[in-house]
């Protein structure tokens, strides 16, 4: 193989590299997420462990919306992980391809669409995580969305 061979498999290589990249910056904002509900939830658990005027009904109505964010957040983290896995075996096959002349183009196309689909869902999860926790914002501290007045 020469270097003229190269430069075209490395030119469609940039695509998944970069959605890897743009992947990982999203991966960044869901593990801060994440981070974010396991420190209210030791909060939570500290202030119904130690203050005995604390209402733990309230609290144990946070810690069960939090358990279920945590689990949902999770989710979306693990398919952005898949997506990531996957754009990189992507780049892997492609390489492969054409420096062994193999013909598996079903198989670039697999993990190309596997890729996507982890992370359509992964984001899906993620769009589910903001709307529980508006829900659980309003039901906590009795906010009102402008759109009901």
């Amino acid at each position: 193989m020469s270097l003229n061979d190269l430069v075209p498999i490395l030119q469609i290589s940039i695509g998944p590299v970069i959605l890897i990249s743009g992947i990982g910056l999203l991966l960044l904002a869901m593990t801060n997420r994440f981070g974010r509900i396991v420190d209210r939830v030791r909060q939570l658990s500290r202030d119904r462990r130690c203050d005995d005027n604390a209402d733990t009904d309230r609290i144990s109505a946070q810690l069960k919306v939090l358990s279920r964010r945590a689990r949902i957040v999770r989710t979306a983290i693990a398919l952005a992980g898949v997506s990531v896995l996957l754009a990189a075996l992507f780049i892997i096959v492609l390489f492969a391809t054409s420096l062994f002349h193999l013909d598996i183009v079903w198989w670039i196309s697999g993990l190309f669409a596997g890729c996507m689909v982890c992370l359509i869902v992964s984001l899906l999860f993620f769009i589910a995580d903001v709307n529980i926790s508006l829900t659980a914002l309003k039901l906590v501290s009795g906010v009102r969305d402008d759109r009901e007045e």
